[in-house]
């Protein structure tokens, strides 16, 4: 498959599952007395849904029955691990924003800037492990890259 074709689909698929978590954390905040942490918890896990299906048949062309413990729990738990971590970024970046006295618009980009830089880390990150590991193709070797000089299109 073409390299860059590859990364717009994986780019669109994160756009499919970031509107669909912001919908439903919109709704959710919007329409319940739900706490915003849970919402988030629960927005996150709808998005997880069309990410994986997305990524493995549309990215990375994988059909076939799928692994509970090879394929969806991996997938599960990094994209839990990615909501943690860039909690825990924003958390950093608003807590450094109140003791250096920050606040308003500045604070508000901070901790925007922090959100943005995390997820843009994990997003590659992610590309890598699923291409690497998760949906490594058969004739590709996580070590030495791929066995065969053909490319599928």
């Amino acid at each position: 498959m073409n390299r860059l074709r590859q990364w717009l689909r994986y780019g669109t698929v994160s756009i499919v599952a970031t509107v669909t978590s912001m919908t439903v954390l919109g709704v959710l905040v919007t329409a319940t007395t739900m706490p915003a942490g849970v919402a988030n918890v629960l927005a996150t896990a709808v998005g997880t849904v069309p990410s994986f299906e997305l990524n493995r048949r549309w990215v990375w062309r994988k059909t076939g029955k799928r692994s509970l413990r090879g394929e969806v729990g991996p997938f599960w738990i990094l994209s839990f691990a990615g909501l943690a971590l860039s909690t825990l970024t924003v958390s950093l970046a608003a807590a450094w924003a109140a003791n250096a006295g920050v606040d308003g618009t500045t604070r508000t980009l901070v901790i925007e800037g922090a959100n943005v830089a995390a997820f843009g880390l994990l997003w590659i990150a992610q590309f890598v492990i699923l291409d690497r590991v998760l949906f490594r193709s058969p004739t590709h070797s996580p070590l030495t890259g791929p066995l065969t000089d053909k490319v599928a299109s």
